[in-house]
């Protein structure tokens, strides 16, 4: 038998997502990224060169979380995180219920790398379109803002 000659890369499909310690089913993460920063010129005074130098500032994407709608527990888990900031009748607590979470990528079920997530809080929750002749699977999509991610493992 021969032997690989290379490393294999991992596979997008083995990945959980942890939010609070409560690990939740999801089917897609969008958003992963470890930051940006702006690039300011600067002009160097008498001459004609502009050095690039870095804002210092870090801006996040928000992520994208992906679940089936399947009448679990989870249904009303973000149902309920959702209503805790946003209430139609009364006061709403809005960007101060957040929440840490954690991305995890697994392979062949263990952990080979975690992504942390601080100060998450909903900003979008949304249903996919309902249609008679479709066989689909009936999607929540659910946009979170937060104040940071690094990879952490």
């Amino acid at each position: 038998m021969s032997e690989l000659t290379f490393q294999e890369s991992y596979r997008t499909h083995g990945f959980l997502v942890e939010i609070d310690g409560t690990q939740c089913p999801v089917t897609k993460v969008t958003g992963l990224g470890e930051g940006t920063t702006e690039v300011l010129e600067q002009p160097d005074s008498g001459s004609q060169v502009v050095h690039k130098i870095s804002s210092q500032v870090v801006k996040f994407d928000n992520l994208v979380l992906e679940r089936n709608v399947d009448g679990s527990r989870f249904d009303t888990y973000f149902k309920d995180w959702f209503s805790e900031m946003f209430r139609l009748n009364g006061a709403s607590a809005g960007s101060s219920v957040r929440r840490n979470m954690a991305v995890v990528k697994t392979e062949n079920q263990q952990e080979v790398m975690r992504f942390a997530v601080y100060g998450a809080w909903v900003i979008s929750s949304k249903f996919s379109d309902l249609e008679a002749g479709s066989a689909g699977l009936f999607k929540q999509i659910i946009e979170i803002a937060h104040d940071g991610m690094e990879r952490v493992a």
